[in-house]
């Protein structure tokens, strides 16, 4: 294969295609997931949980601190949507609001990734790959960031006082 072979008008043809349904996907799953009540993304279940080796992992080996403020957010982009941009309260309900929104973003780029295999459907194999190094590319930084913050966020709840009514 050479690298003229690869700019051919067929695929770049499916290229456009594959930037189209990306696209529309992630849209979608990105309105799908700010519908989902809060209240069923407020339990901490197996797979959500940052553990502290993670954060230590996160910051010591991935460097986090230095390249998640690079990431886009699109947290707000839906009406009545939450930024995840810089926090902005330290009140109980904010940080648990927080929380809630850290997992619908993880859930959110994990089904966002999920489409991965299905490229290979219609893509020749090398275009396949590179459409699985895509999902892979630009959802794994943002699913860690959300573990991240979310272990931040929990160590500072936890040190929260609860109000008293």
């Amino acid at each position: 294969m050479t690298v003229a072979s690869i700019f051919e008008a067929r695929n770049v043809t499916i290229a456009l295609i594959d930037a189209a349904v990306w696209a529309a996907w992630s849209v979608l799953v990105g309105y799908a997931g700010h519908r989902i009540p809060r209240r069923r993304l407020a339990g901490a279940g197996a797979g959500r949980r940052a553990r502290c080796r993670e954060v230590v992992f996160y910051e010591r080996v991935l460097r986090i601190r230095t390249w998640k403020r690079w990431l886009p957010e699109a947290g707000d982009l839906f009406a009545g949507g939450f930024s995840k941009r810089r926090l902005t309260h330290r009140d109980r309900d904010y940080l648990t609001r927080f929380v809630v929104e850290t997992r619908r973003a993880e859930l959110v780029h994990w089904l966002v990734m999920a489409i991965g295999p299905l490229f290979f459907l219609w893509n020749p194999w090398w275009l396949g790959v590179a459409m699985l190094g895509y999902a892979v590319g630009a959802n794994a930084p943002c699913l860690v960031t959300q573990r991240y913050n979310r272990a931040r966020l929990l160590r500072v709840l936890a040190r929260t006082p609860a109000e008293r009514t």
